[in-house]
């Protein structure tokens, strides 16, 4: 006996076009939207001094939220410490060698070199006498000697002695000279190049101590920003170099969400439009904005998932979020939905 084909029941048939019409509008894309993949990021801030030294203190651990301004760690200051003492004493060095040299001379030096200048002149008219005594028994022997009533010796005799008594008016003359010049140093207090030299070793001074003090603040390191411990880099008792990280602090209250769209999507989205990310975990979703679209095209990053997704050129679109809930981590994957700028297709 023949076996004729079946015929399908009209249901049958309702059935399979209605799934087939499904799945191609599954298929189908939205006309208002885009959603796609990403990964949230977030702000590290690797937290160092700006001096060296040895870590005495740590007072944060690994997880723990602080706050911009809270004290984490402390570093030995002792050699700071003296260096700061002896800057101190070369200041104060400074500062009394130029008070010195403003005062000028002492009362007291200035009346002893008065007194040496008036003895000194005192010694010039006395020489002053002699040599004029000593000159004339020179022309008194002259005029005996061309008399042939006195000796030639004699008159040489006068000629020495007022030889001698010029040299000795010559010498007082000096002394007179020098007396004077250091009587009126004296008097007029040191010079201008002399202050202007001290003062600047007063500045040096106090530009060390600013430099020292400041090294001293820099022993106590303070957060930056506001965060969570995400790892710490050192322990205590460690020889930090400066500038050496002590611990990595991650601001998970601001986090962003790198998501890549194709090119056909990028002129319908705009800079402040919301978009809504969606974790694995499902829910509503977090509420954002686009902060950020790339003016440049780049290949899809190698952590996606198929061969024919990398390969394809798209561009780099930034979506913030508030996550002061604490919901987003960073690393973690999420999905961005982005609603059209203008709206329709």
């Amino acid at each position: 006996m023949k076996l004729l084909p079946r015929t399908p029941e009209p249901s049958r048939i309702f059935l399979a076009a209605a799934v087939a019409c499904a799945v191609a509008c599954a298929e189908k894309p939205p006309a208002d939207h885009v959603r796609v993949s990403g990964q949230v990021e977030a702000t590290d801030v690797h937290v160092a001094a700006q001096v060296g030294g040895r870590l005495i203190e740590l007072r944060v651990a690994e997880g723990d939220r602080i706050r911009a301004g809270d004290v984490v760690a402390r570093l030995d200051e002792a050699d700071a410490q003296l260096a700061m003492a002896r800057a101190r004493a070369d200041r104060e060095q400074a500062e009394a060698q130029l008070r010195l040299l403003l005062a000028g001379a002492r009362v007291e030096d200035i009346r002893q070199a008065e007194a040496q200048l008036a003895t000194t002149e005192s010694d010039v008219r006395a020489a002053e006498v002699e040599l004029a005594a000593a000159e004339a028994d020179v022309d008194r022997f002259e005029a005996l000697l061309a008399s042939n009533s006195g000796s030639r010796r004699q008159r040489d005799d006068a000629v020495t002695r007022r030889d001698v008594a010029k040299a000795r008016a010559q010498g007082a003359g000096d002394r007179v000279r020098a007396a004077r010049e250091t009587v009126a140093r004296l008097r007029a207090g040191s010079r201008r190049e002399e202050i202007d030299a001290a003062r600047a070793r007063v500045a040096a001074a106090a530009a060390q101590i600013a430099t020292w003090d400041k090294a001293i603040a820099d022993a106590t390191v303070t957060a930056p920003i506001a965060g969570i411990v995400a790892d710490k880099l050192a322990d205590v008792g460690e020889l930090l170099q400066p500038r050496a990280a002590i611990l990595l602090l991650t601001d998970l209250d601001h986090v962003w969400a790198n998501v890549y769209v194709v090119e056909p999507v990028v002129p319908r989205l705009r800079l402040g439009q919301p978009a809504t990310l969606f974790t694995d975990a499902g829910g509503p979703g977090l509420a954002g904005t686009v902060s950020y679209i790339s003016s440049r095209a780049e290949f899809t990053p190698r952590n996606v998932q198929t061969a024919e997704d990398r390969s394809r050129l798209v561009y780099r679109v930034k979506v913030s979020v508030n996550n002061a809930a604490g919901t987003l981590k960073v690393g973690m994957p999420v999905e961005a939905e982005i609603p059209f700028a203008d709206g329709a297709r």
